[in-house]
């Protein structure tokens, strides 16, 4: 089980850099790479909201949570 982040289906789609993202959100850009890369164990809600409101989306479009396989 896991939580995987689609930032860049959002960023493609926004047509949007992950530069420009980290300058209008105000998080440095190795840190969003962290993130999109799916490395980070945690996100501020403030980051969170600053990243749908500039990709206009929702949480669940950034964020999806898989199961790897295998029963409970």
């Amino acid at each position: 089980m896991g939580i995987s982040v689609k930032l860049d289906d959002l960023l493609h789609d926004n047509r949007m850099t992950l530069t420009e993202l980290a300058e209008r959100v105000g998080i440095t850009l190795a840190n969003l790479s962290i993130l999109k890369t799916g490395k980070a164990r945690a996100i501020r809600f403030s980051t969170l909201e600053a990243i749908c409101r500039e990709l206009n989306c929702q949480p669940g479009d950034l964020l999806a949570f898989e199961e790897f396989g295998g029963s409970r």
